[in-house]
């Protein structure tokens, strides 16, 4: 990323402040994600895909990038 970030711990994490959360951080064009305990490994991706996947994962169906 080339700005500064301002990561977002998910609501769902295990609570206090260990390496245990799944991170957020938006810029004008992409949404980040990150696993705290591993900062530097980001999964780049934009609004519509992720609402997919998050559809699917709480629908209990699996994901096809291409359905």
């Amino acid at each position: 990323m080339t700005q500064a970030a301002q990561w977002q711990k998910s609501s769902f994490s295990e609570g206090g402040d260990g390496n245990t959360c799944v991170e957020i951080a938006a810029t004008s064009t992409a949404l980040h994600l990150r696993e705290s305990d591993t900062p530097d490994t980001e999964l780049t991706t934009t609004n519509t895909p992720l609402a997919h996947l998050i559809r699917g994962v709480k629908s209990g169906h699996p994901f096809h990038p291409t359905a």
